[in-house]
């Protein structure tokens, strides 16, 4: 069976309001397929193995299906839950996702074993940072981060990780202790939520300013 994080999508084309393009989808195969396909839903259903939707609308109440590992420090422990999302959205908990290198590099250290990358983590905004304090973005909830000249938003609370993080993908195995380690030593948080305060462009290399 197929898995997720082998597969990859992108616009044909950038999206602009109220015009979202279709878009490809790249099967782990190599195969290419399209959002228009009218058989999309039974092609990625085959491969993954399962029943699925693509949809580019969120149902009012989206639910979705979290699995648990068998690890002291969460909530549950070898089960899966439903877990309530913003109504709506297609969002865990929130629109963006901030993670610092500090804390990358933090996790590095307290488990030098495991392999700790921004890609398991999956942020929207990855923010390069020289400072050595333990897990910084924690001092940032209700605050306003400026990005660039004319971005900002608001930090609305901590990212609590799952089982996503210790899952392979790519050249990194599948490995429980990127999940432990951020249980064990920042209560399983790793990066924070926020939400747009004042939309913008916003570029690689853009200096970050944390307010409040």
């Amino acid at each position: 069976m197929a898995k997720l994080f082998d597969f990859h999508a992108a616009f044909v084309a950038s999206p602009i309001i109220n015009n979202i393009p279709p878009v490809e989808i790249t099967l782990p195969d190599g195969t290419k397929l399209s959002s228009e396909q009218e058989n999309i839903n039974e092609l990625l259903s085959d491969v993954l193995g399962r029943g699925v939707t693509l949809a580019s609308t969120a149902p009012p109440e989206p639910i979705l299906e979290e699995y648990w590992l068998n690890m002291e420090g969460l909530p549950y422990q070898e089960t899966v839950t439903d877990e309530k999302i913003p109504a709506g959205t297609f969002f865990d908990l929130a629109t963006l996702h901030l993670l610092t290198t500090a804390t990358i590099e933090r996790l590095q250290k307290l488990t030098p074993s495991g392999r700790f990358e921004m890609r398991s983590f999956r942020p929207n905004i990855a923010i390069a940072s020289n400072t050595t304090n333990d897990f910084i973005e924690n001092d940032w909830i209700n605050r306003i981060v400026v990005i660039g000249e004319e971005v900002q938003i608001k930090i609305t609370g901590f990212c609590p990780r799952c089982v996503m993080t210790t899952l392979p993908q790519g050249d990194l195995p599948n490995d429980p202790s990127i999940l432990k380690t951020a249980v064990q030593h920042n209560h399983g948080n790793v990066g924070v939520y926020a939400s747009v305060v004042q939309g913008g462009t916003i570029s690689c290399g853009d200096l970050i300013q944390i307010l409040g």
